[in-house]
């Protein structure tokens, strides 16, 4: 499936209202550091992301090679201000990290 009908899809699934609602939640229990309610929201978002993976026949072996990105691009096309949450930042960092192990 290509980004862009990924795109549409969650979209349709998930009202503007709804996903700027979890990114909005999601910054506040970050800021809260409140443990038990964040685990639940990164729940929600992880289990998308994980949608998207599947959507792209994301696998890590091929797309370590040129790293693709596509995944978290269409998080942030989705859910607006997802790129300000420690969640993202994490997801970027764990890239960063397998990265930089594989190429080592």
């Amino acid at each position: 499936m290509k980004n862009k009908e990924i795109i549409q899809i969650l979209k349709d699934t998930y009202p503007r209202d709804i996903r700027k609602q979890l990114v909005k939640t999601i910054l506040i229990e970050e800021k809260r550091c409140d443990a038990v309610e964040i685990k639940e929201y990164y729940l929600i978002i992880n289990q998308i992301l994980s949608y998207v993976l599947k959507e792209l026949n994301w696998n890590f072996t091929d797309s370590s090679k040129s790293w693709d990105e596509n995944p978290l691009m269409i998080m942030e096309d989705v859910f607006p201000n997802i790129d300000t949450t420690k969640w993202y930042k994490e997801q970027k960092l764990v890239i960063s990290n397998d990265i930089n192990v594989i190429v080592s």
